[in-house]
């Protein structure tokens, strides 16, 4: 049921969704720095099977986020944040106490399908308790928190990973548990039209078909591309993807709008930004390897070291946006790629056994920091102009899904290229750099798909400012 009171006070609706929103981000990002410990806790577990605990979460989380919106508009934002909200803290409680790794990684897609419905009804209900004069301010908070759980993710966990791994899930179950007593006394439901039940079937096509091919390219080095279990998750996740594909086309609430891509620059940002984030994820896992196994640095030393850059996009982040409307997505889109590129290529110059921060890690952290702040929230707000107002909810959906699906993919690619078994010793500096040789790769495909975006933005554009008498070539 709705709350009684029909007037709640903006602000402490704000703080309630943005800490919802806050820690399904943080998670995204706290994680990798806990990797070592948890390692180390469970004896026999290698990088392949560890590599799940981040993926499956986005990949559950990418499944399930477009699902979400529909599932609130037919049942209510109100109630399904709540609900979400419930999910994600019991669900950080059994991440804590996960006897096994494959506990742990069935607690984080659980806490996954928490945090895909709390994300899209947190916006709803801010609007729904703002004045139309006084949203923009509100909203522009409410998407900042993304940037701020990126910059604070490693510090903080590595500070918790200092007082025990579990940790890095425990503290979520305070926050989450105030913001739930809040939410029921404050939250107001939006008043929005229901619409039909969602495909779920077809999102669970999605969870099977990027899972597949993300488990293909884990086993891939230890049991060979023409496996039998390679061969297996490959037609798996063909069929799977296949499957999501045909439902969409007939569903009449569908998991994926793909609609939204017969818009040429929907379509290209959402190629760009897989590209983009299979080079960003990988970089998350790779660096935190390198720091604390070839360089010896304690959890906590790494998350210091590390977030210089997201720090960086903090900055270049709330400049974006004007640069994209002057200069266009696809050229900022460009010069993030390349930006971002910078970093990983530094590193292969520059890093080694003998250690060397200043000079080595903090230039490569400050570039694909730039790079970053540059892409992410580009190419998130370009539906704004390339989609009409009744899409806007679909290309985002569009733009998450592939986001979350690029990072499923930078992840398994970097298991694959590093292997299962590396554990980041100095011995083993040849395969992190293997690693940073995948994350420059995937930054200059993603450069090239900004370079498309750019041509397709410029004849967009051209054809918007030709006369209407004037017949088109």
């Amino acid at each position: 049921m709705p709350a009684t009171s029909a007037s709640p006070a903006p602000t402490t609706v704000l703080l309630v969704t943005s800490a919802a929103a806050f820690l399904s981000s943080l998670d995204l990002f706290i994680v990798n720095i806990a990797f070592p410990a948890i390692r180390a806790d469970f004896p026999g577990s290698d990088l392949g099977q560890l590599s799940w605990v981040l993926n499956g979460y986005t990949v559950v989380f990418a499944a399930f986020l477009a699902l979400a919106g529909r599932l609130a508009d037919r049942f209510g934002h109100r109630r399904l944040f709540l609900v979400g909200l419930a999910v994600f803290t019991v669900a950080s409680a059994l991440c804590a106490v996960a006897p096994t790794v494959w506990a742990l990684v069935a607690a984080r897609a659980v806490q996954a399908v928490g945090a895909a419905m709390v994300m899209p009804t947190s916006l709803s209900l801010l609007l729904a308790a703002y004045p139309p004069e006084r949203r923009s301010h509100a909203v522009g908070a409410w998407a900042s928190i993304g940037a701020v759980a990126a910059a604070l993710g490693p510090p903080v966990g590595g500070l918790l990973v200092e007082l025990s791994w579990h940790w890095v899930f425990l503290v979520n179950v305070p926050v989450g548990v105030v913001a739930l007593l809040v939410g029921l006394r404050v939250l107001v439901e939006p008043g929005t039209a229901r619409v039909g039940v969602p495909d779920l079937l077809g999102a669970t096509g999605l969870v099977v078909g990027v899972g597949a091919l993300a488990y293909a390219l884990v086993r891939a080095p230890d049991d060979g591309w023409v496996s039998v279990p390679v061969l297996s998750g490959v037609v798996l996740a063909v069929a799977g993807l296949t499957w999501v594909v045909l439902r969409s086309r007939r569903h009449p609430v569908p998991a994926l709008e793909l609609d939204v891509l017969r818009v040429p620059v929907v379509a290209t940002a959402a190629l760009t930004m897989t590209a983009f984030t299979t080079a960003f994820a990988g970089m998350l896992v790779v660096n935190v390897l390198f720091l604390t196994g070839t360089w010896g640095w304690s959890a906590a030393l790494a998350g210091f070291g590390l977030a210089p850059g997201p720090l960086v996009v903090v900055v270049v982040s709330r400049f974006s946006g004007r640069l994209a409307v002057r200069f266009g997505s696809g050229p900022v889109t460009l010069a993030g790629t390349v930006a971002f590129a910078a970093g990983p290529t530094w590193w292969l110059l520059r890093l080694g056994t003998e250690q060397g921060y200043w000079a080595g890690v903090l230039p490569g952290q400050v570039f694909t920091g730039l790079g970053v702040g540059l892409i992410l929230p580009t190419l998130s707000a370009l539906v704004g102009s390339a989609l009409p107002a009744h899409q806007w909810g679909s290309g985002s959906s569009l733009i998450n899904t592939a986001r979350q699906g690029g990072s499923v993919l930078g992840v398994a690619l970097l298991v694959s290229v590093v292997g299962t078994h590396t554990t980041g010793l100095p011995e083993e500096l040849g395969a992190l750099r293997g690693g940073w040789v995948l994350l420059v790769a995937s930054a200059l495909v993603a450069a090239v798909f900004a370079t498309a975006l750019t041509v397709v933005e410029r004849r967009r554009d051209t054809a918007a400012d030709r006369p209407a008498s004037t017949p088109a070539t």
